[in-house]
């Protein structure tokens, strides 16, 4: 549709919507698992040995990510970080690694459930998400591999950006639904496509 058409505005199945050629790429995000671990990654032992149970490097700067072949970790916190699984990549073992970090004085929570994750991608993504997040999230200061916590209109939201023009968004299943609108209602001004759901990241 060329018109703006409000009735619309939150739909989920793929098409284009909004006003315009679109700038704007929404879709669902699949994560196949999202566990949070925490400890201290000061002490080598406790980031050499998380390391190899999981397969991926603990960020230690802030608002950091690291990246293997099957998982992502994103900087939480000093202390904690958030290791997500997509696509045919799973998080697997839960009891035996759980064990294993708490042997090294940390702790591991399985929170697949919790979060609900959109991607939004094209030229017009920061203004998209810009109308609700009051995060700088221009390239210079939001870099490719950045993670950050922050809002979503009134909504708490994990973001990163994997891409320059790519940003996806975890938000707590239960406000997902006005989150989504609320993308969609931003995203309508540029026009905009939802695509097919993608696996993380």
């Amino acid at each position: 549709m060329s018109d703006l058409d409000t009735d619309t505005i939150g739909a989920t199945a793929p098409g284009h919507y909004g006003a315009g050629p679109a700038q704007v790429a929404l879709c669902c995000v699949t994560l196949t698992g999202a566990w949070n671990l925490q400890g201290n990654a000061r002490h080598a032992s406790f980031a050499e040995e998380a390391q190899q149970l999981f397969g991926v490097a603990l960020p230690q700067l802030p608002d950091t990510t690291a990246r293997s072949e099957a998982l992502t970790s994103l900087w939480l916190g000093p202390r904690s970080w958030l290791v997500v699984a997509g696509g045919t990549s799973e998080l697997v073992d839960f009891e035996a690694k759980r064990d294993a970090v708490n042997a090294l004085r940390g702790a591991l929570f399985d929170v697949s459930a919790s979060r609900v994750a959109y991607r939004v991608a094209g030229s017009s993504a920061e203004s998209v998400l810009a109308s609700g997040c009051p995060l700088d999230l221009h390239s210079r200061t939001f870099t490719p591999g950045g993670c950050a916590q922050s809002l979503y209109g009134h909504v708490d939201a994990l973001y990163y950006r994997p891409e320059t023009q790519t940003f996806i968004v975890m938000v707590a299943r239960s406000f997902a639904r006005d989150v989504w609108h609320a993308l969609c209602l931003s995203a309508a001004q540029y026009g905009y496509d939802v695509t097919p759901a993608v696996s993380f990241p």
